[in-house]
């Protein structure tokens, strides 16, 4: 059966998933007629003793984390006066208080502001301040960071994990256990903001991305479906689902893959999200045995990371089923090696944005080995077109998307949203072809951007840092390859006095995030080349330091 077929079959009048044309904020979109009318619907309809958040030692059921939710939902409208459509901002490692702390604003109608728990004490308080966030839920590390800013004496701060008491900061235990639960909590509605969630744009300070409740369980039911098509599609029987489906949350909360496909995807699915304090192959591997976890869903670093830790260790992870991608493109040879190494798991894939709810094209098993470089095809609530100078269809162009999960629009940048959206298309900056089957290639980027291990990074925030510095006269940024991440972080500069690379990486410190600090540096002999308009021609650069062109000397840490 085609997917066209199958899509038909399982989104046809009267079946589940199917879909109807109405109008969404002024504009006609296909949406899902069954999808639950908010996220408080989807949490109170899941609201099950199955077993659910899963942290070290600590475990709690989807009813627990509801009954806490509601607790601190209390709390945030009767004690912080929070309304709807007011922002609250969460900024912590991925403990369980986050998917609490979300499942409670959201549930009340108000705006859940996911921080980068990696931003510097200055991006951190820009966050909170550019949101417009009258309440900020913390870990005591955030908490510190952003004192260490001037936070703001009107918001009012909830710790959580607290090691003691702290002046101006209510404790979680504090908020979370209000008994006093009304009946007549604010109820969000299908349209109305759910979430801000910020990315790197090509310039300037990052940018909020506004999604309402419909755009996000748009999202979330086109998984689903995804899931269907490719079961209608097999030529033999499903595989057995997992006795206990469980997923390891390795990745940020804060990013649209931990809180869409991991999270947010858990709840239908009664699913135990099973959560990380940091990174670890080999404690991600006793995870994954221990509590027989079924799918990770993670950039290609992270999965790579894994099927290294187990084919050196020849360690048997039976329980594994999926091993989803995301944020940069795997490498052929890692889809590959999935089922050499995992031979019970599927490889999935696709491309998404944080503007699209982390939807687009997805890819999964036989049909992603057969064509390993595709992010796949379109999302059933979605449409995709590619654009170029020549008119011409069949040549790569940039990629633009229109749909049911793309954002509502950047908070407080009309400005940005004028250059970002074409009409009613959104121009993702990924130059892609898409052949005549309907997969896509994504084969360029018109963005300013480098994507290391997921996380997007401006080149022009970071050259401005390093322009700070009184030796620096011109800085040119931009990705270099790396066999983990994908890309990392290179610099051309040009001095007026020597510089060192350590001394380089002190001085950026606090001034840019771990993760958007150049690990790689060269020393150009001159002015950095430029084009005929005069802008500096970062491509030549890039292709020059790569190339080793002598007129480039390399830093190295002492």
């Amino acid at each position: 059966m085609t997917r066209d077929k199958a899509l038909a079959r399982l989104t046809g009048p009267g079946e589940a998933y199917e879909l109807i044309e109405c109008e969404v904020l002024g504009r006609r979109r296909r949406v899902f007629r069954n999808a639950p009318e908010s996220l408080r619907d989807l949490f109170e309809a899941t609201a099950s003793d199955a077993p659910f958040l899963v942290f070290e030692d600590e475990r709690l059921t989807f009813a627990q984390a509801w009954a806490r939710a509601r607790s601190l939902a209390a709390w945030l409208v009767r004690d912080a006066g929070v309304a709807r459509g007011d922002r609250v901002a969460i900024a912590m490692r991925n403990y369980p208080e986050w998917m609490i702390a979300f499942q409670a604003i959201t549930a009340v109608g108000a705006v859940a502001v996911a921080l980068n728990a990696l931003w510097t004490a200055q991006e951190l308080a820009f966050g909170v301040a550019d949101s417009g966030a009258g309440v900020l839920i913390a870990d005591p590390e955030r908490i510190q960071r952003w004192r260490d800013a001037g936070g703001a004496a009107e918001v009012r701060v909830v710790g959580v994990r607290l090691a003691e008491p702290q002046p101006g900061v209510t404790p979680w235990a504090m908020a979370a256990s209000r008994r006093d639960l009304p009946s007549d909590l604010p109820v969000p509605r299908a349209d109305d903001d759910a979430t801000i969630l910020y990315t790197s744009g090509s310039t300037g300070r990052p940018k909020g991305v506004v999604s309402t409740h419909r755009n996000i369980l748009s999202a979330l039911l086109s998984w689903e479906l995804d899931v269907k098509v490719a079961e209608l599609r097999s030529d033999g029987p499903p595989a057995a689902p997992a006795a206990r489906p469980a997923v390891l949350l390795a990745i940020p909360l804060f990013h649209v893959t931990g809180l869409h496909a991991v999270f947010l995807s858990s709840f239908r699915a009664q699913r135990r999200v099973v959560s990380m304090y940091r990174w670890d192959p080999a404690v991600a591997a006793d995870l994954i045995a221990r509590e027989e976890i079924s799918q990770i869903n993670a950039p290609a670093a992270v999965t790579g990371d894994l099927l290294e830790h187990v084919r050196r260790t020849g360690r048997d992870l039976p329980s594994l089923r999926l091993v989803g991608g995301g944020g940069v493109a795997r490498a052929p040879e890692q889809v590959r090696a999935i089922p050499e190494v995992l031979p019970a798991a599927l490889p999935v894939t696709g491309w998404g944005m944080t503007e699209t709810n982390a939807i687009g094209a997805g890819i999964r098993g036989r049909d992603y080995l057969d064509h390993p470089g595709s992010v796949g095809q379109a999302a059933a609530v979605l449409d995709l077109r590619v654009r170029n100078a020549a008119g011409d269809p069949d040549a790569p162009g940039e990629l633009q998307v229109r749909g049911a999960s793309v954002m509502r629009g950047y908070w407080g940048r009309p400005d940005a949203d004028a250059e970002v959206f074409d009409g009613e298309w959104l121009r993702t900056g990924d130059v892609a072809r898409i052949d005549r089957d309907g997969y896509v290639w994504i084969v360029d980027r018109l963005k300013d951007l480098i994507i290391r291990g997921g996380e997007n990074i401006a080149c022009a925030t970071v050259e401005a840092a390093l322009l700070e510095h009184p030796a620096i006269l011109e800085a040119a940024v931009f990705a270099t390859p790396d066999p983990r991440l994908g890309e990392a972080v290179g610099a051309a500069i040009f001095v007026r006095d020597a510089v060192s690379a350590g001394e380089l990486g002190s001085f950026l410190e606090g001034r840019l995030a771990r993760f958007e600090t150049p690990t790689q540096l060269w020393v150009h002999d001159g002015p950095l080349p430029r084009t005929a308009s005069g802008k500096l021609f970062k491509h030549g650069v890039r292709d020059a330091v790569l190339n080793g062109a002598p007129a480039y000397r390399r830093l190295l840490r002492g």
